[in-house]
């Protein structure tokens, strides 16, 4: 696990950019980390098992690159 995240509890749609989203603080930074994903985006509700595991796909993501400014935005099959 990177302890060198935080993840907040307030995943949501948005609307806006089509996509689940939810914030974390990276070393002190907030950021916003989007998932876009046909298959997420027909769920109404995100139980705490697929959040958990979108928040293990972040950190996965995050071994290998770097976030530009304050969002993430992760394309999902």
């Amino acid at each position: 696990m990177n302890q060198a995240i935080m993840f907040n509890d307030d995943l949501s749609f948005d609307v806006e950019q089509d996509a689940w989203s939810f914030t974390a603080l990276l070393s002190g930074q907030a950021i916003t980390v989007y998932f876009h994903s046909l298959q997420l985006k027909r769920l109404g509700e995100i139980d705490t098992c697929t959040k958990f595991d979108l928040e293990e796909i972040v950190e996965l993501w995050l071994e290998k690159n770097e976030p530009e400014g304050n969002t993430i935005h992760i394309q999902m099959r």
